[in-house]
C-alpha cells in the first residue's frame, strides 16, 4: 500500500490543536488516511469533549470512515523497537511506561499516558508518523522515532515515565480509499445542499 501524501502542515496542526484540541489520535488517522484534519473532524465524534482518543473511539472513527482496518490488543510487549510487533500499515497506541503501569493500578490511570502513531514498513525499513514530528513532514524513521522523538516527548509531556513503553493496540489499515471517497462524496452534498 503506498503512503499517502501528508495532507496538512504544521501550520494546521497548531491551529487544529488550538480550534478543537486536535492531537495525536486525530493526526495518525488522518495521516494514514491521507486526509487533512479538518476533513477528518466530523468523522471523530465525541473526541472534542474528551480530547482523548481511546481505542473504543478510535474503532468507532474508522468504521464512520469506512476504512477497512482490523485490530489486535497486544498487551504488554517489550519495548524494544526490534522485539516490537508493529502493522506493515496502520496506527498503533504507545502505553509510556511509569508508576501508573504498576500492578494494581486502575486501567484507567494508564490510559492517561498514552500516544497514538501511523506505521508503514517501507523498502527501506519501518517508518512512523508522529504528530509531534509534522515540523518534518510527520515520517521518521523507527529508530529516529525510538531513539529520539520517544525521550524527547517522555521528557516533555510524561517525566514520570521510566524509559520504557509498549504496544497496546496494532491496528492493520487494508484500505484507507473508502474515507477519501466518503469525504468527496460528502463534500458534493454540501455543494448541493
Amino acid at each position: 500500500m503506498n503512503v499517502p501524501a501528508i495532507r496538512f502542515s504544521v501550520d494546521d496542526a497548531q491551529l487544529a490543536a488550538d480550534a478543537w484540541a486536535a492531537n495525536c489520535g486525530p493526526g495518525a488517522v488522518a495521516a494514514i488516511c491521507g486526509m487533512t484534519l479538518d476533513e477528518l473532524r466530523p468523522f471523530l465524534g465525541d473526541f472534542e469533549r474528551k480530547r482523548y482518543t481511546n481505542p473504543t473511539l478510535m474503532w468507532h472513527i474508522l468504521v464512520r470512515l469506512g476504512v477497512t482496518w482490523q485490530a489486535a490488543r497486544m498487551g504488554t510487549l517489550a519495548w524494544d523497537l526490534r522485539e516490537t510487533l508493529w502493522p506493515r500499515y496502520g496506527l498503533a497506541r504507545v502505553q509510556w511506561e511509569g508508576p501508573w503501569t504498576a500492578p494494581g493500578v486502575p486501567m484507567r490511570a494508564r490510559y492517561r499516558h498514552t500516544h497514538w502513531v501511523g506505521a508503514a514498513e517501507r523498502a527501506t525499513g519501518l517508518r512512523i508518523f508522529d504528530i509531534n514530528c509534522i515540523c518534518v513532514g510527520g515520517w521518521v524513521s523507527a529508530d529516529e522515532w525510538a531513539d529520539h522523538v520517544v525521550p524527547w516527548l517522555l521528557n516533555e509531556c510524561t517525566p514520570k515515565a521510566n524509559g520504557h513503553w509498549h504496544l497496546t493496540h496494532v491496528v492493520e489499515i487494508y484500505e484507507y480509499a473508502p474515507a477519501r471517497k466518503h469525504i468527496l462524496e460528502s463534500a458534493k452534498g454540501v455543494e448541493h445542499a
